[in-house]
């Protein structure tokens, strides 16, 4: 089952709607997949789960067995201050050292307001899963100006749109 992170703990955010068009195209292709907020950890897991802490927070535990049974994730980033949100760095910070994520694969999905489509972000994602021995998909579809690609929270952007699911594609055969 293929693990897609939305990368914000953001309320009703626009990385869970690409997460949920995301979802759908993986299921054109017949693969099942789950989706894992972040705004659904503990609010307090930076401090009762990690480091000392490690396995002592139940509801984090649950969420981290979640993400170690995954082996193909896709995350949906968007750029926050120039990069990803640091909710996104503490979930990673917290996965345990180093194989949560050796040897798995991933996508990366960036998102923006403004005219990179989070490509920093990226870059700094894609250095940091390097680190820990991650597959990281070549293709990494940079949305950017998402509010203006979105109409009734569907994407309106019809390359963006193919970005999706060509990537989507990708990742199962990935």
């Amino acid at each position: 089952m293929i693990k897609i992170i939305v990368g914000t703990n953001r309320k009703n955010s626009l990385s869970y709607k690409i997460a949920s068009m995301y979802q759908e195209n993986l299921s054109t292709f017949g693969a099942d997949s789950e989706i894992l907020k972040l705004e659904d950890l503990p609010h307090d897991f930076a401090f009762s789960a990690l480091y000392e802490n490690n396995g002592k927070n139940e509801a984090y535990n649950d969420f981290h067995q979640k993400v170690k049974e995954g082996n193909k994730f896709v995350f949906i980033v968007p750029e926050y201050n120039g990069s990803f949100p640091g909710i996104l760095k503490s979930f990673i910070d917290g996965m345990t050292y180093p194989n949560s994520f050796r040897n798995k694969k991933c996508a990366l999905v960036g998102i923006s307001s403004g005219i990179g489509g989070g490509g920093i972000a990226l870059s700094h994602l894609t250095d940091i899963f390097h680190y820990l021995g991650m597959h990281v998909l070549a293709l990494k579809p940079k949305l950017a100006k998402i509010e203006e690609n979105m109409s009734d929270n569907l994407l309106t952007n019809r390359l963006y749109k193919e970005l999706l699911h060509t990537q989507a594609e990708m990742l199962i055969n990935f």
